[in-house]
C-alpha cells in the first residue's frame, strides 16, 4: 500500500495507545476534534465506552473512534467516504497492531440504510459547510443502528443552524468550543 501524505498527526489522550500519534491525511476541509473536546467527550463517556460497539460516522481523522478503542471500546467502526483518507485511517489500524477498528469506505448516508449492526454509541461529525448535521442524525434514528440507550455524540460547526433534538432523543449534555458546538444525546 502507498504511504499517505499527511498534514500532521493526531495523539491519542489515554488509555492502551496513549500518547501515540497517528498520521492525518492530507485532504483539504479535514479537521480532527480538537484534544481540548475530546479530552471534554471521554470524560462524559468514561463509563460508556468500555465494552461498548462504536460507530465513528464519517471518520476523517479517526480521532474519535482511535480514541475509543483506546479506552476500551470492543469495537470500532469507522465509516470514511474519502478513498486517501480511509487507506490512511487503515494505516492507522496497521500502525497500531488492532482488531478492535473496521475501516469501511463508503458513503456515510447509504451505508447507514445498508447496515444491520447495532452500536451502543455514535459518533456523529460530519463535514463542515455541508448542512449535513441534520440529515444525518435523522437517518441515524430511523436506522436500525441504534437501540434504547445508544449515546450519540454531535458535533457541528457553531454558524450552521441549530439542529432541533427529535423527541426520540435526550441533549445530556452540550457546550461550545472555538468555532464547535457539541452535544451528548441519548436514545430514550
Amino acid at each position: 500500500m502507498k504511504k499517505q501524505t499527511s498534514t500532521g498527526t493526531v495523539r491519542i489522550i489515554a488509555g492502551e495507545w496513549r500518547s501515540r500519534k497517528l498520521p492525518v491525511a492530507d485532504v483539504p476541509g479535514l479537521r480532527p476534534t480538537t484534544d481540548r473536546l475530546r479530552e471534554t467527550l471521554f470524560n462524559w463517556l468514561q463509563h460508556s465506552v468500555i465494552e461498548a460497539h462504536c460507530l465513528d460516522l464519517f471518520a476523517g481523522s479517526g480521532a474519535l473512534g482511535f480514541e475509543a478503542a483506546s479506552r476500551g471500546a470492543k469495537k470500532v467502526t469507522m465509516i470514511e467516504r474519502d478513498r486517501k483518507v480511509s487507506q490512511s485511517l487503515q494505516q492507522s489500524v496497521e500502525l497500531l497492531k488492532t482488531d478492535k477498528v473496521e475501516v469501511i469506505q463508503a458513503d456515510a448516508m447509504v451505508w447507514l440504510e445498508k447496515s444491520d449492526q447495532v452500536f451502543d454509541l455514535v459518533f456523529l461529525d460530519p463535514p463542515f459547510d455541508q448542512n449535513l448535521g441534520s440529515k444525518a442524525l435523522d437517518k441515524l434514528i430511523n436506522s436500525s443502528g441504534i437501540k434504547s440507550g445508544t449515546l450519540i455524540y454531535l458535533e457541528e460547526e457553531k454558524q450552521a443552524t441549530e439542529i432541533i433534538i427529535p423527541k426520540k432523543l435526550e441533549c445530556i449534555k452540550q457546550g461550545k468550543a472555538g468555532h464547535v458546538r457539541y452535544s451528548l444525546l441519548k436514545v430514550s
